[in-house]
């Protein structure tokens, strides 16, 4: 019987040891909604800068042409191609054969979303109405450990986040479209920020707000609440490619790129999260390429619409740059990867099918 419980305490202590193993202790994740892995590696498309869907082409030229790939997406995603691509890893330049894409057959944004945070490609999630998700997240699973209760949060502007993270179910405080931050405690930023939200012009609809807000939010929630985990979720690139419209669109690409690099800094300068942080950027769908229309869309009809991209930086990942090992990712093995990173193991907790963690993020 000693043997026994000898055996049992020291299986706990190993279980204990791996789940302290990495150095990462928060995560912050990005999504921009419907990027194109096509100008994330190859920077502004001259086919559609010199097409009906660009106005003012000299000016976009001025602003986004270079000459090589190299200039043109450094130009567009100026911390991306500098700071990650140094110091993380990026994946799914398919130029280089190095493909990452959704699992999912439908190829929008619920099914893409549910596939990262649930890791599992449900082909019950095929709609963007309000269905409430049954499958368990991996940021439900999070805030159910130890040292994370309460620590996990997402800001949207897209509205469909309180379904598709389940808040009936996960408790996790989502703050979607236009809602308020109600903590009692909060500071006088976010109570300015719950009002000017408000006043703001609804460019993109009653219910999806400006990515500019989504940020805001999420920015000063961070330097008061220090969240371990932190989801961010931007909206606007894809609108803009719905619209038609890819100057705009490249613009807000290129904000995004700097409301990253800005909140990155402020977690590098924070002993809370400075050399402890993880942070992944990603997209939940790819879009057409050929014919030239389709870049304004993407769905199960839509060749292209499961190419995809994600890039990675932390304690935990080796600096590999542009990965360019002829491999293909999904999302449905990045809520696992996310677990992993934290040290827990969502796969053996979810209650249905999660992917396999992506390994060579993790050292």
């Amino acid at each position: 019987m000693r043997k026994i419980i000898l055996l049992l305490a020291c299986v706990a202590l190993a279980s204990v040891a791996g789940a302290q193993q990495t150095k990462t202790r928060n995560i912050i994740i990005v999504t921009l909604d419907g990027m194109r892995w096509q100008d994330v590696f190859r920077g502004a498309d001259s086919a559609l800068i010199n097409s009906k869907f660009t106005n003012d082409k000299e000016a976009v030229k001025k602003k986004f042409w270079a000459e090589s790939a190299a200039e043109r997406r450094k130009t567009l995603f100026p911390f991306l191609w500098s700071v990650v691509s140094s110091k993380g890893q990026i994946y799914g330049n398919r130029d280089i054969g190095n493909k990452d894409e959704v699992a999912n057959p439908y190829k929008f944004s619920y099914p893409g979303y549910n596939e990262i945070f649930t890791g599992f490609p449900d082909v019950r999630m095929n709609t963007n109405d309000p269905v409430t998700n049954p499958n368990m997240n991996v940021l439900e699973f999070i805030n159910k450990q130890k040292g994370f209760e309460g620590k996990v949060v997402a800001f949207s502007s897209w509205e469909r986040f309180p379904q598709i993270l389940n808040i009936g179910r996960s408790g996790l405080p989502v703050y979607s479209g236009y809602a308020d931050v109600k903590n009692a405690d909060a500071n006088a930023r976010l109570k300015y920020l719950n009002e000017l939200q408000h006043d703001t012009p609804k460019y993109l609809g009653d219910s999806t707000r400006s990515d500019f807000i989504t940020y805001e939010f999420s920015k000063e929630y961070l330097k008061q609440y220090k969240p371990r985990v932190l989801y961010m979720a931007f909206d606007e690139t894809d609108d803009m490619a719905h619209d038609g419209n890819y100057k705009t669109y490249l613009e807000r690409a290129q904000q995004e790129d700097g409301f990253i690099k800005t909140l990155w800094e402020i977690v590098q300068k924070d002993p809370v999260y400075k050399d402890k942080t993880t942070l992944l950027i990603t997209c939940d769908h790819g879009r057409g390429e050929q014919p030239i229309d389709t870049w304004r869309s993407h769905g199960a009809e839509v060749k292209g619409s499961e190419q995809t991209w994600f890039a990675v930086i932390g304690p935990d990942t080796p600096p590999l740059g542009e990965v360019k090992t002829a491999t293909t990712t999904y999302h449905k093995q990045l809520a696992q990867t996310i677990a992993l990173l934290l040290g827990f193991d969502f796969e053996k907790n979810a209650g249905h099918e999660v992917g396999d963690a992506i390994k060579t993020v993790l050292k």
